[in-house]
């Protein structure tokens, strides 16, 4: 299998665009000025109003046989041109809530299913300044009776994705790994790490 690779690029065409689109945006300040704003929507958002989720899953053992871990994947981003590593996410189907569609996403993507939803954000925007696209964190409890387990993961035709079980207190450790490799980290995930490192300091006194 080759590796994956942009071979070309050019503008594309509104009529042509299947999942985003671009809009102009009217708008007045808090002065009264009319003025002007580009926007990327996507096209696929659903009657919930949310587009998408991110599953931060927590795989811990019953009897303590590992440490506390998070599941990850490894794929490759055209728009970047590079191999990210994110969160397990997806788009949310219609008539699916987030939650189910976390429960969802994770066993597609990684093969683990979630025994409990522990905590759901409230709607979350990336990026707003470019895009109206928008998603839930969802945060999953996985356990196992003993020892770690690996399933098969449900991939569609087209989807390219590495699954990695990574220790929470090792994540920082990886992302320099990871960077040294040239891959891109997505935002969500880097924002939790950065996050847990911060607790961690916290209570150690660090800070």
């Amino acid at each position: 299998m080759s590796a994956p690779k942009v071979v070309s690029s050019e503008e594309l065409p509104p009529s042509e665009a299947k999942w985003v689109t671009l809009k102009k945006i009217h708008w007045t300040d808090p002065k009264g000025t009319e003025r002007l704003w580009e926007s990327a929507e996507r096209k696929t958002r659903g009657s919930s109003g949310i587009d998408a989720v991110a599953v931060l899953a927590i795989l811990r053992s019953e009897t303590n046989a590992f440490p506390p871990s998070t599941v990850i994947i490894e794929q490759y981003r055209p728009p970047v041109d590079a191999f990210a590593i994110e969160l397990p996410a997806g788009l949310i189907d219609e008539g699916e809530t987030p939650e189910e569609a976390a429960i969802r996403e994770l066993e597609e993507e990684t093969g683990y299913k979630a025994a409990k939803v522990i905590e759901s954000s409230q709607t979350l925007v990336a990026d707003p300044g470019m895009t109206n696209a928008n998603m839930r964190l969802v945060v999953v409890d996985v356990p196992f009776p003993d020892k770690l387990e690996t399933y098969d993961q449900k991939l569609t035709d087209g989807e390219f994705i590495t699954k990695r079980v990574v220790q929470l207190d090792k994540l920082s450790e990886e992302f320099k790994v990871y960077e040294s490799k040239g891959f891109m980290v997505d935002a969500k995930l880097a924002h939790f790490v950065y996050g847990y490192e911060l607790m961690k300091k916290f209570q150690a006194g660090k800070i």
